[in-house]
């Protein structure tokens, strides 16, 4: 039987939402310091590179071809895979920014963002691929 693209990856960014679920686990019950803003924006970068990556071979696998990340996301708004297009939209852009400079307070803003919205985000994205299988 031939593997499906859209579910190996899916496994690939289950694996990487555990990881950051367990960064934003340590960091509730230990505190924020710079080496856990690190971990985290680390591991947030991880979960939504395959995150997005994981809805492109997955509308690929449904007849949709999209090329960026942004097409993507928007895509999967419109096709009511995702719910808040804005968040994604704003995760991406926090990502291509963490991935060219470093700035603590941009990081610290960022890390925030992924404790109080972004986090939600992608787990929600977890639940409703999960349900596609």
């Amino acid at each position: 039987m031939q593997e499906i693209r859209w579910i190996q990856r899916f496994e690939n960014y289950k694996k990487a939402l555990s990881n950051l679920n367990e960064t934003v686990q340590y960091i509730k019950e230990h505190g924020l310091n710079k080496i856990y803003i690190m971990a985290l924006v680390q591991a947030f970068e991880i979960a939504f590179e395959l995150g997005w990556k994981t809805l492109k071979d997955y509308l690929e696998y449904t007849g949709t071809l999209t090329d960026t990340p942004r097409d993507t996301i928007k895509t999967a708004f419109s096709q009511n895979i995702i719910k808040n297009g804005k968040c994604w939209i704003e995760m991406m852009e926090a990502r291509n920014k963490t991935s060219h400079t470093y700035r603590e307070d941009f990081a610290n803003q960022l890390a925030d963002d992924i404790l109080n919205n972004y986090f939600t985000e992608l787990q929600n994205l977890e639940k409703i691929l999960q349900e596609k299988i």
